[in-house]
């Protein structure tokens, strides 16, 4: 039986091995060598994924720039590189590398019923079942991202308001705009959809969060709650 290495990552204090550091103290916490060796997933019998990490940023003076160079033969002359795992690296750098020239994604700012509407339309306005969504912002109003609350039939949908607090807590939102479809056309509010944006302002107000507007989206236009003075 063979005598596991004393530079095993098993053998480490779980938070220092790369995987759990990660997940206790965040992605900027690991060194090069600890990301590649995520990368790797494995080491040898006689070598850590770590350690066979800083063996190949070794050769290129440890500059990322220089290992993006290298190609698939180059890493596969490392004991403990494969096929696999060369792909593996060549495949991380590389969308590294686009990343790099990728122009940010650039956020709409939402002031407006409008700009709401705009947003959102194309997503709920001919469905033939009503959905509820909530568009969140940051502090500046800008676009966080939208995400779908319920689904329910033709004339209703059943809107569950701790899950939208949980949606406007992980997202870290300032503010935010419901929106849902009438199906049958309507843009009139019904009594239960008074009610809800109510209880949903009252609800995200204790998390100092702004319920900015209320949309109901038919085909052809938009009711807003703010626009109609109702909020």
């Amino acid at each position: 039986m063979s005598t596991p290495s004393i530079d095993s990552i098993k053998s480490w204090a779980e938070e220092d091995r790369p995987r759990e550091k990660m997940l206790l103290k965040g992605r900027s916490s690991l060194s090069d060598a600890e990301l590649i060796a995520i990368i790797l997933g494995s080491g040898s019998r006689d070598e850590s994924a770590v350690s066979l990490a800083k063996r190949v940023l070794s050769i290129v003076d440890h500059n990322l720039y220089e290992l993006g160079k290298l190609t698939l033969s180059d890493l596969m002359h490392f004991k403990g590189i494969g096929e696999a795992k060369a792909i593996s690296i060549a495949a991380a750098l590389e969308i590294g590398r686009r990343r790099s020239i990728t122009a940010p994604q650039t956020k709409p700012i939402v002031t407006s019923s409008k700009e709401a509407y705009e947003l959102i339309k194309s997503t709920i306005e001919d469905m033939a079942h009503e959905e509820m969504w909530i568009i969140l912002l940051n502090k500046g109003n800008k676009l966080i991202k939208r995400q779908k609350m319920s689904s329910g039939g033709a004339t209703a949908t059943i809107v569950d308001v701790k899950m939208i607090l949980k949606a406007v807590i992980e997202s870290q939102a300032q503010s935010i705009i419901l929106a849902h479809n009438h199906p049958s056309g309507s843009l009139s509010p019904s009594r239960a959809d008074i009610e809800i944006t109510n209880k949903i302002k009252e609800a995200v107000k204790f998390f100092d969060i702004t319920l900015m507007d209320h949309l109901i989206v038919a085909e052809g236009g938009y009711y807003s709650f703010v626009d109609d003075g109702k909020l």
